[in-house]
C-alpha cells in the first residue's frame, strides 16, 4: 500500500464523485474518473485533426528547441534535447489551437467533470524526443502549481499512439482522493513518489484522450524508439480557480491569482 504526505496547504480535502446527465462522459467513465481518478476517450479526435494539430505545432516545438540547444547541456528546468520538449501558452498565438482547445470536446468533458462554468487553464505540446535520457517523474498536475480548487481536469491528446515504449502516461489509481500531496524538487522537475505500488500504464492511439484528475499521480517513461511520441495537454478548471503564492515550507501562502487570463484562460464553449 502506497503512503503519501499531503501538501502543507491541503487540509481537509473531499473528494466529490459526478453525477449525470452527462455529455460527452459515459456513466461508467464518470464512475472511473471518480474510483481511479482517470479514464480515456477512444479516437476523440479525428485523422484530419491530429494532423493539422501536428502541423500547427511544429514551429513551436521548433522554437523550444532551438531554445534548448542554447543552454547547458540543452536542458531546461524538466526540458531538454536529449528528454522532451514543451512549448507552452500556444492558444495565444494560434487561431488553430485556441478553435481545438474551444471546441465542443473540452466544453463537454468541462461540463461532464467540472460543472457549467469552466476555463481552459493550460495546454502546451509535450513532445518526448527519440532515444530518451530520462523519465517525467511522478508528480500531480496540482503539484507544480498550487491550484483552488485543488480538482481540476487534465486531457492528455495523443497526437502520435502512446506505447510503453515511447512514453505513454502511467498513472497511480485511486490516490487523487487524498487531494494534494507533498512533492520534492529534483533537477529534473517535481516528485510525490517513486517506483510506486499498483501504478498501470495507460497506452492508447493516436487520437485517443485520457482524461484525469489534477489530483492524480502519473508519470510517462523514457522513449526508447527512434520516433517523437508527440502528445498535447488541454487542461480545464472551474471559473473562478486560483493559483496561490508563496513557499508552503514557510506557511500559508501570501496570496491568491486567479485563472483568467484572457489571451488565453476563455471561458469553455466561447
Amino acid at each position: 500500500m502506497n503512503s503519501f504526505e499531503p501538501h502543507p496547504w491541503n487540509t481537509g480535502f473531499t473528494w466529490s464523485e459526478h453525477s449525470g446527465p452527462f455529455r460527452r462522459v459515459t456513466e461508467a467513465q464518470a464512475a472511473a474518473f471518480d474510483r481511479d481518478g482517470f479514464f480515456v476517450l477512444e479516437d476523440a479526435v479525428d485523422a484530419e485533426t491530429l494532423a493539422a494539430l501536428d502541423a500547427e505545432i511544429e514551429p513551436f516545438d521548433r522554437e523550444v528547441l532551438d531554445f534548448l540547444h542554447t543552454q547547458p547541456e540543452g536542458r531546461f528546468s524538466i526540458a531538454g534535447v536529449d528528454t522532451v520538449s514543451i512549448a507552452v501558452h500556444l492558444v495565444a498565438r494560434s487561431r488553430v489551437l485556441r478553435d481545438f482547445c474551444g471546441s465542443s470536446l473540452f466544453a463537454d468533458i468541462g461540463r461532464d467533470l467540472i460543472g457549467p462554468s469552466g476555463r481552459l487553464y493550460w495546454e502546451q505540446a509535450v513532445y518526448k524526443q527519440p532515444h530518451g535520457a530520462e523519465p517525467v517523474l511522478w508528480h500531480q498536475d496540482n503539484g507544480y502549481t498550487y491550484v483552488e480548487p485543488q480538482a481540476y481536469v487534465t486531457c492528455w491528446v495523443a497526437i502520435t499512439d502512446a506505447t510503453e515504449d515511447n512514453g505513454c502516461v502511467w498513472v497511480l489509481p485511486g490516490a487523487h482522493h487524498q487531494g494534494t500531496l507533498a512533492h520534492r524538487d529534483t533537477p529534473i522537475g517535481f516528485e510525490c513518489c517513486h517506483d510506486p505500488e499498483d501504478a498501470v500504464p495507460v497506452p492508447v492511439r493516436a487520437g485517443s484522450v485520457v482524461v484525469f484528475s489534477s489530483l492524480t499521480p502519473h508519470a510517462t517513461g523514457r522513449n526508447r524508439t527512434a520516433g517523437v511520441r508527440k502528445a498535447y495537454i488541454v487542461q480545464l478548471a472551474p471559473d473562478g480557480a486560483a493559483a496561490l503564492r508563496g513557499d508552503p515550507a514557510l506557511g500559508p501562502a501570501h496570496a491568491r491569482e486567479l485563472q483568467d487570463d484572457p489571451l488565453r484562460q476563455f471561458l469553455l464553449g466561447t
